[in-house]
């Protein structure tokens, strides 16, 4: 049995909160000529294709997402995600802007802040332990791999104890932190996956997100696979793994995603992926019936 991230919401907010994904503007330093330009391997819009498109100001942003969510969320609670492209790369003066705009909405509860472990300098940290005062502050780092041939491959363009630090100076500041992990990355192994999750189970951080790789079009990631230098997972395979790297964890760690969404326009393997109420069934009967969880799963 693990911890969900409904479970951990209820127990936080009293009832069920909704992600509001919003578009700072922000750029990537592995995209803007900083350390590269083409981005992740698997990038192709900063992890922003469900984001709300950049209007006026982010009250007019939470605003427009609550009302195309609305129907899903009778609670009116809302947590305000920023995803796209590395979200703490900017001034700090702009960060304090449009951080501090979001959670002055009555009905955001909590602010989540998508990141690199490379962009997280002492000031922004002071920043965000400031902003935690006010409300709840999550930071979510992308990690994807331990592993340094992997991390080379999808030129992640930072070293693992670049991670370590990033967690150390977060927690030691009293942030939130969520991992994110990749499963299926192109020449792991089942065990270095799940070398990767006990890793994060070890790290200090609070949650992880276990993701499907997908291949996108458009990335160079799908031109890999387009050529046949790899293939992606099953299904069945996928469960398999995700059961382990789940077991591996430590039971306090809270699991805030279980598989993903890729944009299925652009989405060109695993096709089974696409449709998102059969994953999760089949995920839930498997853990169901391996007794690894019950309950609701996000």
């Amino acid at each position: 049995m693990y911890r969900s991230l409904s479970e951990e919401l209820r127990e936080k907010f009293g009832e069920k909160v909704y992600k509001l994904a919003l578009e700072g503007g922000f750029s990537c330093p592995n995209r803007d000529g900083t350390l590269g330009t083409g981005g992740c391997i698997f990038c192709l819009g900063g992890s922003g294709d469900f984001a709300e498109k950049p209007c006026g100001n982010i009250f007019e942003q939470i605003e427009k997402a609550k009302e195309r969510v609305s129907k899903k969320n009778p609670s009116g609670k809302y947590i305000a995600y920023f995803q796209s492209y590395t979200n703490t790369y900017a001034p700090v003066s702009y960060l304090e802007q449009i951080f501090s705009e979001a959670i002055s909405h009555p009905d955001i509860v909590a602010l989540s802040i998508g990141t690199r472990p490379d962009c997280l300098p002492d000031e922004v940290i002071e920043l965000l332990a400031k902003l935690n005062r006010t409300k709840p502050v999550w930071v979510e780092l992308g990690l994807q791999t331990i592993h340094p041939k992997t991390a080379e491959y999808i030129r992640r363009c930072y070293e693992l104890s670049v991670f370590d630090s990033a967690v150390e100076r977060l927690k030691n500041a009293g942030i939130y932190v969520i991992v994110h992990m990749i499963i299926g990355l192109p020449g792991e192994t089942p065990e270095m996956i799940f070398e990767t999750a006990e890793y994060i189970g070890k790290s200090g951080a609070d949650g992880i997100k276990l993701q499907l790789l997908h291949v996108l079009s458009g990335t160079d990631l799908a031109k890999d696979f387009e050529a046949g230098k790899f293939e992606v997972l099953e299904l069945d395979e996928y469960i398999e793994i995700l059961e382990e790297c789940i077991r591996r964890l430590p039971p306090e760690m809270t699991v805030h995603r279980i598989t993903g969404d890729g944009s299925k326009k652009h989405l060109i393997a695993p096709l089974w992926s696409a449709d998102k109420k059969r994953v999760l069934n089949a995920i839930n009967s498997a853990f169901e019936k391996d007794k690894l969880c019950q309950g609701e799963h996000l």
